[in-house]
Order: C-alpha cells, then structure tokens, then sequence
C-alpha cells in the first residue's frame, strides 16, 4: 500500500514546478517599483532632493528621530531660487507606517520569494531648510528614499572618429553630479508656503515669465532642461502612444536670461515599447516629447528626446545615443542563482518520474528508467530557463530627467496648439 502511494508526491511536486516554470508572476524580472511609492497628488508643488549627512536605515527610525543632510540641487519656483543647492535641511520623523517594499529586478524571484513584501517607512511632515542665518519651514510628504545613479545617452561620433561639439553655447543649464553619493538621498515633496518664499533668497531675474521683445524668443537646437516625470512609464505596462507629463526644475537661461522659467509643463508621449521578454530578453522605453505649455498658457510645439536620467541604483538601465532606454543583461549572480535553481529542478524531477514508472510498471527498474527520467527532467529545466523574463525598464514617477532639444524652439510664433487640438491628440 505505501508504495502504490509513493507515486503521489512526486507527481504533485511535478505539476508545482510546471506550475513555477510557466507562472507569470515568478517569472517577470521587472515589477514596477512606482506601485511601492506613494503618490502624492499636487504636480506643481516644490521638489527638494536631500542628500543625508550619514547612512540612515529608515526602518529603525523612530517618532521624533531627527533626520538631517543638504539639498543636492537647486530648488527653484518659476525663474525664483528659493533655496539654493547645500543649504542645510533638518527633517523629524513624524510617525512610521508599513509599505510595499520595492521591487528589485536584481535579484531571480527565488531570493524575492524569500525577501520580506513590507517595511517600515518612515512619515516626515515638516522640514527646516536653512540658508546661512535664515530658516525657513515647509510642510512635505517624503516620496522615495534611495541611492541615486545617473545615466545619460552617449554621443555618436562622425565619420572622422569624433564626437560632434555641442551647439548650445550660450545657454546655461545645471550639470549632473558626476561623482556618485555614498549616502541614500531623499527626495520629498515640499507644499508652496508665501513666508518660506518671501525669506529664501531669491535671484535678480526679472519676474516675467513670458518672453518680450528685449528678452530671446527662442531656443536653439542642442538646448539642454532638467524635468520632472509625472507620470509611471514602464516597458511592460505602458504602451506606445500613452500621454507623459513632465515639468521644469530649473529655469533655462539664454544670455544671462530666463526664457523658460520653473515649472513649466511639458508634454510627450511613448513613441515605441518592448517589454521584457523570456529568454531573459530586457525591455526598451522611447520617450519623447511634443509639446510645452507655458506659465500664461500658451502650447508650444516641440521636439526633444532624452539626454539622461537618474534612477535608483538597484535599477539595471542603460541609455543608447537615440535616448532609448534598454534593461541590462542579467548579471553573474543572477544566472548562478538560476542555474543552481534549475539544477535542483532537474534532481527532483529525475527521481520523482522514476518513482512515478516504477509505481506504474512493475517490471521497471532504476537502470531501465534513468533514460526517460533524465529527458523528462531536461524538458523541465531548459522550460524554467527559456521561461525567465528580461529586466524591465521602469521610470517611476517624480523621476528627474535631462531632455534635449532636436529642433529650435520660437516662442514668439504665433502657431499656438489649440487646446482642441491638443487635448484629442493626448487622448
């Protein structure tokens, strides 16, 4: 009787690894880490990048704790610098909350099987940025705590072996650090408040945010903007067509002067998507955007493409010279991990299928059986591993990136986008 029943586990365990091999959920690489985040719901509020003084774990911070380190970037409001970069901003933990732990396609879904689905994450309400002897309070909601790297596309070179020299001489636009921070940085959302605007420092620019006949009406080709994604935009969720907003940093300067203040919104949309793929294929993601609408309203045609990105370091992308952003091949690590797996699917669906024709077939004996085993076992794992999905390409929302202008940009013409227009064209 126990051995006519000894056929009945390894049969179970070979249904749950067919089960494994073909289920989408362990088999996707790529989760989007934007569902981990929260989403805070005003697009035009202030976004303050703090880079922490020392290493923090966040989930061993407690009500009261204080947090501290420098803005990383400038933080401006129309073509006003309200707080400039290195200014000093001192945060308090108002109370802690359970979160989805973000996803890390680093990793082969055995590790994340194992891997804790919630942390504690801490809740900051207010914040104090201080420049030289002047305080000033905001109210903020922290968006994403995470080790920051930059990716930016890289330029062809021409026939003679060299890369082409930049056209945009003349404006001015902030670079991205090149030296990579060794702590995490925290980038919070900050609500607009009259008392921390009216005592930050603000620039000598003149507060006209539309363009007049003593100010530069256009942008030339090459112009580099820092933007702000506020939307998700995946390789295996989005699809080709879907609407991206995003918005201005930074004002950009042409002689000395704003010609694009802070703040203004951009749009585009997703020219062309690959999701991952098995075979451990990665993803692609093309960007690009078509349009800008300025501070008084007025829609500008446009055509700019991306130059760079910064992403969390766990996420595995690259940038090609078009802007199209590609997953990384699975690393090492990550194919040992998988091969292990597979060389344990292989053990015990060999033994397992050789129960199975030995409870069936009386006559069977191991040596007879070790033949079909070892096929059966080999189908099953060269399925597991044909059946491994690339690395995804994910841009969470609120993600800071670099565009470039493909085209000059008059923004004294009189072909405005009729809002009409624009809005069937978005849908």
């Amino acid at each position: 009787m126990r051995k006519g029943l000894q056929w009945i586990k390894p049969v179970a365990l070979l249904l749950l690894v067919g089960w494994v091999a073909a289920s989408p959920t362990f088999g996707c690489a790529g989760d989007d880490p934007s569902l981990a985040a929260p989403q805070p719901a005003a697009d035009s509020g202030l976004y303050l990048k703090v880079l922490l003084s020392h290493p923090v774990r966040m989930s061993k911070l407690k009500p009261g704790d204080l947090v501290e380190g420098s803005l990383s970037s400038d933080v401006y409001a129309t073509n006003h610098k309200l707080f400039a970069s290195g200014s000093a901003v001192r945060l308090t933990v108002d109370h802690l909350e359970r979160r989805k732990r973000t996803p890390n396609d680093h990793w082969p879904w055995v590790v994340q099987a194992f891997t804790p689905r919630k942390e504690n994450y801490p809740v900051f309400k207010a914040a104090t940025v201080a420049q030289d002897t002047v305080e000033s309070s905001l109210q903020v909601s922290l968006i994403t705590v995470s080790r920051m790297r930059e990716v930016h596309a890289t330029a062809r070179k021409d026939k003679s072996g060299q890369q082409p020299s930049g056209q945009n001489g003349a404006v001015q636009v902030s670079q991205p650090n090149a030296k990579k921070p060794a702590t995490p940085t925290l980038v919070l959302e900050a609500s607009w408040i009259e008392d921390a605007a009216s005592t930050a420092y603000a620039t000598d620019e003149t507060d006209s945010t539309e363009p007049d006949s003593s100010r530069p009406g256009t942008l030339p080709a090459g112009t580099h903007c820092k933007i702000l994604l506020l939307d998700s935009v995946s390789a295996s969720k989005s699809k080709p067509g879907d609407t991206v907003r995003a918005r201005l940093l930074e004002p950009v300067l042409v002689n000395s002067k704003v010609i694009l203040p802070a703040g203004t919104l951009m749009e585009g949309k997703v020219v062309k998507k690959t999701p991952p793929r098995r075979l451990s294929r990665a993803g692609s993601l093309y960007l690009a955007f078509t349009e800008l609408t300025l501070l008084a309203g007025k829609r500008v045609p446009i055509a700019a493409s991306l130059a760079g990105a910064e992403l969390d370091e766990r996420s595995h992308t690259r940038m090609d010279a078009e802007g199209r952003l590609h997953g990384e091949r699975p690393g090492k690590i990550w194919m040992a991990i998988n091969l292990g797996m597979t060389a344990g699917i292989s053990k015990e669906v060999d033994d397992g299928v050789q129960l199975v024709i030995e409870a069936i077939v009386s006559t069977a004996t191991d040596a007879s059986t070790a033949g079909t085993a070892r096929i059966i076992s080999g189908c099953v794992s060269g399925l597991y591993m044909a059946t491994r999905r690339g690395r995804d390409v994910v841009l969470p929302r609120f993600t800071e990136m670099d565009i470039s202008f493909d085209r000059p940009v008059s923004l004294n013409t009189d072909a405005v986008i009729r809002p009409s227009a624009a809005s069937a064209g978005g849908k």
